[in-house]
């Protein structure tokens, strides 16, 4: 039986890490392949921000732009999912694939003597009714990404962990209509609530109920104990981040936990506790915006490269000194 092609490196996700691996791995001259389960984090936004060259572009109009330039170096973009994974850096890695659509495949196999995880993460957000449906447009979880869109209009934080202080004093930049929705979390100490109020920021007590809309956008929210609903414009929320890959278990990657969720820790070479498994983008920074997640990408597929480099100076230096052994031993 014939076995899989082996790829210098196979990458899983197909977003702003993943695509930009494949770029500098594909100019690098390395047989690339991306694995693309066509769920990017940011697809529910309108456009991305902060991107110098592409201010405000469709995310999926970044990501067809990335894949066609990827392609231009010659990586091969498949559209699947990674259902299981094996191997080692010695032995080469394999990967079971499901194509999609799921329903109108069988899975299949990819090898590759290095692997890149890019899989990013997966927001969860609270269960309150009609936050999910807004969430991308005006309901939002990152000022930088999104705050200047809701410059000056009525805001509410909702909290919902230890980060909830930090965000409150962090949008006061974009508006000075700043209300904090506590739902579960407790009241803040005194000089919090000070500190924050100095600047008008108020604070209301009380489980969110309700995401209340009109015409398509978000116009308020009812929170349990208070007749009337708070009107608002736009809802700043906290999400639990999760890791969704196979590899994380096939593998034995480690994660760790930090009050954003789940991420894959890495060492300055952007290599995990496995060897020959290097990871980029939001699995390894919950907090990464597109441009750093980018960047994060094509530090990788440099640091990839380089990695297959050395095994292949150290393989030639040790068939040499095979040969020389073996022609200095008596007939």
């Amino acid at each position: 039986m014939n076995q899989p092609h082996l790829y210098d490196v196979a990458i899983i996700g197909g977003g702003a890490a993943g695509l930009s691996a494949a770029l500098t791995l594909g100019r690098a001259r390395r047989s690339v392949v991306v694995l693309d389960a066509g769920q990017p984090r940011n697809a529910p936004a309108a456009g991305a921000h902060n991107l110098l060259g592409n201010e405000g572009i469709a995310p999926l109009d970044l990501l067809a732009r990335g894949r066609d330039e990827a392609r231009s170096y010659g990586a091969r973009i498949v559209s699947a999912t990674v259902t299981g994974a094996s191997g080692s850096a010695a032995e080469g890695f394999t990967l079971t694939t499901q194509p999609l659509p799921a329903a109108e495949a069988t899975p299949t196999t990819i090898r590759a003597r290095r692997v890149v995880l890019a899989s990013g993460a997966v927001d969860t957000l609270p269960q309150i009714e009609g936050l999910a449906e807004r969430w991308g447009r005006d309901v939002i979880h990152c000022p930088y990404c999104h705050g200047h869109e809701v410059r000056d209009q009525r805001l509410a934080v909702l909290a919902t962990g230890p980060m909830w202080l930090h965000q409150a004093k962090l949008i006061r930049q974009w508006t000075d209509d700043v209300t904090v929705l506590l739902d579960t979390q407790d009241a803040p100490c005194d000089e919090d609530r000070a500190t924050l109020e100095s600047r008008g920021v108020r604070i209301i007590a009380g489980r969110v109920e309700q995401i209340l809309t009109a015409d398509d956008r978000l116009t308020g929210v009812r929170v349990a104990g208070h007749a009337a609903p708070l009107p608002l414009d736009a809802v700043l929320v906290g999400t639990r981040l999760r890791i969704d890959s196979a590899l994380v278990d096939g593998l034995g990657i480690a994660t760790e936990q930090n009050p954003m969720g789940t991420f894959v820790p890495v060492d300055i070479q952007k290599a995990t506790n496995v060897p020959g498994v290097f990871a980029a983008g939001n699995v390894t920074n919950p907090g990464s915006m597109v441009a750093s997640a980018m960047a994060d990408g094509v530090m990788a597929g440099a640091l990839v490269n380089m990695n297959l480099i050395d095994e292949e100076f150290a393989r030639t230096a040790q068939a040499a000194q095979t040969v020389v052994t073996a022609s200095a031993e008596p007939a």
